[in-house]
């Protein structure tokens, strides 16, 4: 098999276990997070509660999960992952109790530092070489497919299961498939470590001023994260409350489409985009799509515009999250500062549920929402001064540049 050939399968089966792990560790939470609370006689404010607290497990564990990637390879943490990922779905599926099920999320999100995005970004990063970056783009185009899969999967399930059964259904889903793709993926990065050295890889962009770019950059993607996090989680919901009814199902389902479609636009046309610049068109959408919304509620087709706006800024911001970091300070300590931006994003990003769903009942979803375009706006003027410092490094295309 060619490097080029188990590259490419190496990606497809990254992109396999990204689907499965983002649908059942993150998206459903969304769509059972009413029966829970129900179950448990909460308000669902305390249910979203439970998340942020998980999140900020999460986001305190990340920098330590990146240098277990650095250090012993990041295929082997996310096969440990793997089975972390399918023990804590099944303590959510076996709780009888608000603390039990508490326990169980802070356990998904510790799990998740081990197998999502960096780490698996982190992998690519050590495997494919020169190509880290166009694999990063490949890879975020297939897991693009996670919300449109999970939200609607997730709500079928319902109607012949408890969410009880859902968790344990999707803790099988990462032992039985996840885990042994990610062993497979041992082997491989094995094989690639192997290969011939490459040539020296063109210098990072942050060449000065590099730590006060790093902390721009984790002040960007957290703010980045607390917006998206704020809508993913009450996306269907929040529809519901501006007018959509039924329909907002549907119209949260686009949001994985227009992930993908993003991801198509960016290998099309996106080639010689610099990767700062990426982060700043992608960062623009994000409010832009919240504008939208709030201007059109509670008309459908605004609400399309809205789901197909953000869902193109997030899938954008999917890549620049591998990417941008990759661009500016380089291969080396790849994972470790992955997970230091990964602290920063979940920590803000722990805020966003509860705030959005305490923000939802006391203001109501349009003022809601122009808070979280404000936010928005304010993580656009973070990226762009990022590009400005940049501007006089080497900007190479964020699709392209070596690693």
């Amino acid at each position: 098999m060619t490097a080029t050939t188990s590259n490419a399968a190496a990606i497809w089966a990254l992109g396999v276990t990204q689907i499965i792990g983002y649908g059942t560790l993150y998206y459903s939470f969304s769509i059972l997070a009413p029966g829970i609370a129900a179950e448990f006689e909460l308000a669902v404010e305390w249910v979203y509660g439970f998340m942020s607290l998980a999140l900020l497990a999460g986001g305190a564990i990340s920098p330590y999960a990146g240098g277990l990637a650095d250090k012993h390879g990041a295929a082997r943490v996310l096969s440990v992952g793997s089975i972390g990922a399918a023990v804590a779905l099944a303590v959510c599926g076996l709780a009888g109790n608000a603390y039990t099920f508490l326990a169980g999320v802070v356990l998904v999100e510790l799990a998740s530092s081990f197998v999502l995005y960096a780490t698996a970004f982190a992998l690519l990063a050590q495997a494919t070489g020169r190509q880290a970056q166009r694999s990063i783009t490949y890879l975020t185009l297939i897991a693009g497919f996670a919300s449109t899969i999970f939200w609607p999967l997730t709500s079928w399930l319902l109607q012949s299961m408890d969410w009880h059964q859902v968790y344990f259904l999707f803790a099988g889903l990462n032992l039985l498939i996840c885990l042994p793709l990610h062993l497979w993926l041992t082997r491989f990065a094995r094989i690639a470590a192997a290969r011939p050295s490459e040539p020296a890889p063109i210098e990072p962009l942050a060449k000065a001023g590099g730590d006060v770019i790093f902390v721009l950059v984790v002040i960007g993607f957290s703010l980045a994260g607390f917006v998206s996090a704020a809508i993913l989680f009450h996306i269907v919901p929040m529809l519901g409350l501006l007018g959509l009814g039924a329909s907002g199902v549907v119209v949260a389902s686009l949001f994985g489409p227009a992930q993908v479609a993003s991801r198509l636009i960016n290998m099309a046309f996106g080639k010689e985009l610099p990767a700062p610049i990426l982060a700043v068109v992608s960062a623009t959408m994000m409010p832009a799509a919240l504008v939208v919304l709030v201007l059109t509620t509670p008309a459908l087709p605004g609400a399309v515009a809205f789901a197909i706006i953000f869902g193109l800024g997030t899938g954008l911001f999917s890549i620049v999250a591998g990417t941008l970091p990759l661009a500016l300070f380089g291969k080396a300590g790849f994972g470790k500062r992955l997970g230091w931006i990964s602290l920063g994003r979940l920590c803000l990003s722990a805020a966003a549920p509860f705030a959005l769903s305490v923000a939802l009942g006391a203001l109501g979803p349009k003022p809601s929402l122009w808070v979280l375009a404000t936010v928005g706006a304010i993580c656009v003027a973070v990226f762009a001064e990022i590009w400005r410092r940049s501007r006089s490094g080497r900007l190479a295309p964020a699709a392209t540049q070596p690693a």
